[in-house]
């Protein structure tokens, strides 16, 4: 017997964290889980094959063992069908394959950071140019731009001047980018958020107008 002051025994505390590990590990499967062969319990499945022909509505039971019959797997493709829709394939490619593309999208996405340019009521000029530059960077970068001032003390009496280099900033900063939040306040801070703008881009020639466009012209005798 461990003495209550000790807490819990080890046994129950590897229950415990059994238990809790189980729980994580059915959140993480139920969340990508792909029915294949004999997990799929529709009554009758539309079944695809191997070469993306259509052979009709089976049973599950008939649809897998046509699918043994040619070393492959029945995987689930389309769940929310009616009725459901299955594919005889390889499923250690279909993860392959599912992932891969996966991995493209994610590299394809953007990741706006917003990042922050700080001013004061007492900017100087100097200063101010130098954070203007910065912030146009930022946006010519693709990232969005949180322009920033605080009061300190006495200077909550005169906000107009904050307002009037945040309104100045986002005139400066004109076709580089575009105003997402308009300048306020929020406690004894005023701020705005710029976002890159949208320029829209020339269409790139054909090749074969670029290089009917760089072939030299006939001279005319």
């Amino acid at each position: 017997m461990y003495p209550q002051r000790f807490g819990k025994t080890p046994k129950a505390g590897r229950r415990e964290h059994l238990w809790r590990s189980t729980i994580a590990l059915d959140k993480r499967s139920a969340k990508s889980f792909i029915r294949i062969n004999d997990r799929i319990r529709a009554r009758e499945i539309r079944v695809i094959d191997e070469h993306g022909e259509q052979i009709g509505i089976l049973t599950p039971f008939d649809a897998l063992k046509l699918a043994k019959e040619r070393g492959l797997d029945l995987v689930e493709v389309s769940p929310t069908a009616v009725p459901p829709v299955c594919r005889i394939q390889d499923y250690g490619r279909f993860l392959y394959e599912k992932e891969k593309s996966e991995r493209a999208a994610r590299k394809k996405q953007k990741v706006i950071v917003i990042k922050e340019c700080k001013f004061s009521v007492t900017v100087d000029e100097h200063d101010y140019q130098t954070k203007k530059n910065q912030a146009i960077r930022f946006l010519n970068d693709g990232d969005k731009v949180k322009a920033s001032l605080r009061f300190r003390g006495r200077q909550m009496a005169h906000r107009e001047l904050g307002y009037k280099i945040i309104n100045r900033l986002i005139q400066d900063i004109g076709d580089a980018g575009v105003v997402e939040f308009m300048p306020r306040m929020e406690g004894t801070i005023l701020h705005a958020i710029l976002a890159p703008s949208k320029k829209q881009e020339a269409p790139k020639p054909k090749p074969a107008e670029a290089e009917q466009a760089a072939a030299p012209k006939p001279v005319e005798a």
